[in-house]
């Protein structure tokens, strides 16, 4: 499997100033050095609390903001530092979709402006009628009926406005898709179906999609590999499966302690972090993540670990080899188990 998108010490850190005019004061860190390959026609899921950088990534990625540093490989092609026209080709063949689905459509659009609005930038040879069957045939793809074309998306339900957002991102027909917490504004029960619609289209397509999220379920249902992101931070990458039986990233274990359990009357205890978060203006020194282990130690505080292998495609950023971290899925509770089987 060949690597469609690679970063390379990537950074992305914003300055704050004192004033309209002042010089910055302080920095923040958003996207502090990260390493990742994403491989054509996988999902990667990038999982993380509220703060940790998910979000400042993937827009990056997109080259929706130039990094502050580092490098953005599409397919070997370097994006960063490239104008607005060099960037043009890259557009098409890479796409968004974001966490709100109804402030990311035009409330004066209906959805056939919204999905032939792609095409008269990419592809304007087209004509009206061909853009609108385009738009027809797209919206049948996501789950919709060629009938709601002519609607506003004030007519439609959260799933609904999500599915225009997949679709609007599939007329250009790209070949990567950032997925911004595409499913955190809706209810659990439209949750399961936008995921199996990605699961869908991704088999169908042969898209490669990094799905971001906070909710460990969610990358557990859709991704192939998962990273774990902290401060700005990888922490760990692993085939998703290793990552919820086996993690290496006291993190990572952390994250897997406060998920809901599948089983029924599965118990585990969960780990609470120490303290509060450290602000991305200041940063603790070596591991970012330190503050709040519990297993962390003196050498911790000396120099930022660095991803090593800890099994096949799997890294994680701890010195620590000899602890012995708690799996995702617990087991159920004895008595549980025999009311199951009786």
């Amino acid at each position: 499997m060949s690597t469609l998108i690679e970063t390379i010490d990537l950074k992305q850190h914003y300055p704050i100033r004192q004033g309209l005019l002042g010089r910055p004061s302080a920095t923040v860190r958003a996207v502090d050095g990260i390493n990742l390959r994403i491989q054509r026609g996988e999902v990667l899921g990038l999982v993380g609390e509220s703060g940790s950088g998910k979000s400042t990534f993937g827009r990056t990625l997109m080259m929706m903001e130039q990094p502050t540093s580092g490098s953005v490989l599409y397919n070997g092609v370097e994006l960063a530092g490239r104008s607005h026209t060099a960037l043009h080709p890259y557009r098409r063949r890479m796409q968004m979709v974001f966490q709100d689905p109804f402030s990311s459509l035009n409330p004066r659009m209906t959805v056939e402006d919204s999905l032939t609005m792609p095409l008269r930038f990419h592809q304007p040879a087209l004509s009206a009628r061909q853009r609108r069957d385009e738009a027809a045939e797209t919206l049948e793809r996501v789950g919709l009926p060629r009938s709601m074309i002519s609607r506003y998306p004030h007519e439609f339900s959260g799933g609904q406005r999500q599915r225009i957002g997949i679709a609007r991102a599939l007329m250009v027909k790209p070949e990567f898709i950032v997925a911004d917490e595409p499913v955190s504004a809706l209810d659990v029960s439209v949750q399961a179906q936008v995921l199996n619609l990605f699961s869908s289209i991704r088999e169908t397509l042969g898209l490669t999609i990094l799905f971001v999220t906070h909710d460990l379920a969610v990358v557990g249902h859709i991704a192939d590999r998962v990273a774990v992101m902290y401060l700005g931070q990888v922490m760990e990458i692993a085939p998703t499966r290793a990552l919820f039986t086996s993690p290496r990233h006291p993190y990572t274990e952390t994250l897997l302690s406060a998920a809901p359990q599948p089983a029924v009357g599965a118990r585990r205890q969960r780990i609470a972090m120490k303290g509060e978060p450290p602000s991305p203006l200041a940063p603790p020194s070596g591991c970012v993540f330190r503050t709040r282990c519990a297993h962390a130690q003196a050498e911790c505080a000396v120099a930022r670990p660095v991803l090593r292998p800890r099994g096949p495609g799997h890294l994680s950023a701890c010195i620590r080899d000899d602890l012995s971290l708690v799996p995702g899925v617990a087991e159920a509770r004895p008595d549980q188990a025999r009311k199951r089987m009786s």
